[in-house]
């Protein structure tokens, strides 16, 4: 929830303004009262258009929600689904996650489905049984099939906003468990297709140790995104 239009069209603009080739897929996820606003600067361009939310019911007396239709109808590609603040702040839960997988999916959009742990979690050594949990709970019913249009993103809650990262040791660890959860819940043709992004405080001068990383396809990136320059030096080092 940050930066206002003006700020976020001349985000998009700036973005434009770098050299992306398409050897690196990007996508900027901004406020539900921005996507059309930043849609009509990108359109046409190799930056794609993400939201940060979406309601699973395509319509009805659901004020305040967006359905995945009103979404796609705007230019939407993406959707983040289950971040931190999403089910830490706000409540939302595996089964809701579950539920707008479907919608998206069916919408024909890509979901990016956000696991992590607390703090409290990784110091009490229950990392994976927490991400085990929420990966089984957000993907539960998906078909191998359905599940290599997915785009999984490990964030750490306790590296969000706060300035820590997970060394690229941590990360890659969990990006890892991860791989091997996917091919012992479908098989390894799914496993090595699905994409699973670092998010937690990544920067410029972070991006490229991480992204080295064997298991890490790419990152969900917070607050480094706000401005054109960091973003922009994040995507390079993915380049790299």
């Amino acid at each position: 929830m940050n930066l206002d239009k003006t700020g976020s069209v001349d985000l998009a603009k700036g973005l434009l303004e770098a050299s992306f080739d398409g050897a690196v897929e990007v996508a900027i996820g901004v406020p539900f009262v921005y996507l059309d606003a930043v849609g009509s600067v990108i359109s046409g361009s190799k930056v794609a258009l993400a939201s940060q939310n979406a309601y699973f019911e395509k319509s009805g007396a659901f004020t305040g929600e967006t359905s995945c239709g009103m979404l796609t109808d705007i230019g939407c590609s993406y959707v983040i689904l289950g971040h931190s603040e999403r089910r830490h702040v706000l409540g939302e839960t595996d089964e809701d996650v579950n539920k707008k997988v479907f919608a998206v999916l069916e919408a024909g959009m890509t979901p990016i489905v956000c696991v992590g742990e607390t703090l409290a979690d990784r110091e009490a050594d229950n990392t994976m049984t927490v991400i085990k949990s929420q990966f089984e709970g957000s993907f539960a019913g998906v078909s191998a099939e359905q599940m290599e249009s997915v785009v999984i993103a490990y964030e750490p809650v306790w590296a969000i906003g706060t300035g820590k990262v997970a060394t690229p040791e941590q990360a890659e660890e969990v990006h890892s468990d991860l791989r091997k959860l996917l091919e012992s819940s479908y098989n390894s043709t799914v496993a090595d297709s699905v994409r699973i992004q670092y998010g937690g405080s990544v920067k410029p001068d972070n991006a490229g140790e991480l992204l080295s990383q064997p298991n890490i396809d790419g990152a969900l990136v917070g607050g480094a995104s706000l401005k054109a320059n960091d973003f922009a030096a994040i995507v390079a080092a993915a380049k790299g």
